[in-house]
């Protein structure tokens, strides 16, 4: 045994001499580790002196080093697939922006030049470039200046409801005949099919927050929904269609314009400042919000919609105030109205930005990745719904349905859970939220632990996607170990489904 002892020592070391060559010289390194020849002559030199017993041991340790050797070959080739197939990634984005940003820069360029023919066409003819759009804005008017008036579009909006007093349409609904009827108005008016499980949680969004996010596969219904939820309440709801261009809130409401001396109106400032006559439920659809990076045109919005009291909600237009301006606008600020909801819609794909923990934090998100057959419902017309009457329902649901002692032991459960083994909590805002989420979804005709299920799927799960895969795979399954264990088999249906989609893509 002492030979082989020997024998092995001096063979191995052939592989150990390697390895510390590789940190004083890299290719001289490499060479020496994989220099058969020199493992032969040791073989060579101690073959004779093997009893029988000790060769098996000769096999094993050539065995061991070849495949030793295997594993390092193959994770170096990973390593440099690895790293060709980031420097390729790389090159695409880089490609890409560097398109994006000559595209915008000849936008800016048209959009000057534009603006430039627009002010000549003014100057020298006298005429309102926006007569054809404004016509309700009077000749009186247009000759006082084309400084005079600088928001035409919402001047003729003073004028449409000049005298206009908020209708009380004397509601009588609960939220629970509401989703009903908003199912059956869509499947008889609109061919539209919805399940409740979408449908309550979509009213629960609107009582969370003004911000609701729909995401899923295309082509299921979520503009649509959207979309016949202000057929449903008689005020089609105004689609913004995101541009990738888009990086301020003037992409969205709109700028004012040097040349023309006129404020570039958008149909997104024209629905919040109709909003701000009537009562009604409004609605504006942020279709594919997540082209552009929503925290650069939204922003504003997601800081103004987060203040307590709606007498804060103001957003800046312009710096001063001009004698003509729309009468809602003071000395350049309009407030936002309460009776407006935000609808975004969401694909994750190549051509998408990421949507960040910032707006999600702020934001009630709805997934809507099934496409429910068509069924036979009856017959339903719109209703007219006070925006008013809305949130006195949501309101007295909050205060009747509040969550239960357990389930809020459940729910501080699984946040000690996730602190635990995913490093991950969630505030004071994500508990209000919570508490006004469940107790709208139990109003509308849920179960307490459904909804639960739901708001942790959604508002903290979703958090997962931003962790290292290779610091989530080994707790994946405790974790739905420990919520059937908690909860019951599959109760938590939506957590479940969440965490075994997230181990099929690791």
């Amino acid at each position: 045994m002492n030979t082989f002892i020997r024998f092995f020592y001096e063979f191995i070391s052939v592989f150990f001499d390697g390895i510390v060559m590789i940190f004083g010289g890299l290719f001289n390194g490499i060479i020496k580790m994989f220099n058969f020849t020199e493992y032969a002559k040791v073989i060579d030199s101690y073959k004779d002196s093997f009893n029988g017993g000790e060769k098996i041991f000769v096999v094993l340790a050539v065995i061991l080093l070849l495949l030793i050797i295997a594993i390092i070959v193959t994770l170096i080739v990973l390593l440099i697939r690895a790293i060709l197939r980031k420097l390729h990634n790389n090159f695409n984005k880089d490609e890409l922006l560097e398109e994006i940003a000559n595209l915008n820069a000849k936008v800016r360029k048209l959009m000057k030049e534009k603006d430039e023919l627009m002010a000549m066409k003014v100057s020298q003819l006298g005429v309102n470039p926006d007569e054809e759009e404004s016509t309700d804005v009077s000749e009186e008017e247009d000759d006082e200046g084309i400084q005079g008036i600088r928001f035409p579009k919402l001047v003729a909006i003073d004028k449409k409801y000049e005298g206009f007093k908020v209708k009380n349409y004397n509601n009588d609904y609960t939220l629970e005949q509401l989703v009903d009827d908003f199912r059956c108005f869509a499947a008889s008016k609109l061919h539209l099919y919805y399940d409740n499980t979408i449908l309550r949680p979509f009213f629960a969004g609107l009582a969370c927050g003004r911000l609701i996010i729909l995401q899923g596969i295309s082509g299921t219904g979520k503009t649509s929904l959207a979309y016949a939820w202000g057929k449903f309440v008689s005020e089609d709801s105004c689609v913004a269609s995101v541009e990738p261009s888009w990086r301020d809130k003037s992409d969205f409401l709109g700028y004012f314009n040097e040349f023309t001396k006129k404020f570039n109106e958008t149909k997104p400032l024209g629905e919040i400042y109709t909003s701000s006559f009537d009562d009604d439920v409004h609605t504006i659809i942020l279709d594919e919000m997540n082209l552009a990076r929503v925290e650069y045109y939204f922003a504003d919005f997601l800081s103004i919609l987060e203040m307590p009291s709606k007498d804060e909600w103001i957003v800046d237009l312009v710096p001063s105030a001009w004698p003509n301006d729309p009468k809602k606008i003071i000395n350049g600020k309009l407030k936002i109205p309460g009776n407006l909801w935000y609808i975004g819609t969401i694909n994750n794909d190549d051509s998408t930005f990421m949507v960040t923990d910032k707006v999600y934090d702020r934001a009630m998100p709805i997934d809507i990745n099934i496409k429910v057959d068509p069924f036979k419902c009856r017959e339903q017309d719109a209703i007219n719904l006070n925006a008013s009457y809305l949130e006195g329902l949501f309101a007295e649901a909050i205060e009747k349905n509040k969550v239960s002692d357990k389930g809020l032991e459940q729910v501080k459960d699984i946040d000690d859970y996730v602190i635990k083994h995913f490093r991950i909590a969630f505030g004071n805002r994500i508990m209000k939220q919570l508490n006004t989420f469940v107790a709208i979804y139990v109003a509308c005709g849920g179960k307490e632990i459904e909804a639960i299920d739901y708001f942790i799927a959604k508002k903290i799960l979703r958090k997962f996607d931003q962790l290292s895969v290779a610091f989530i795979r080994d707790e994946i399954d405790p974790f739905i170990s420990y919520l059937n264990k908690n909860f019951g088999k599959n109760v938590m249906k939506e957590c479940i489904d969440y965490l075994e989609n997230l181990k099929k893509s690791i």
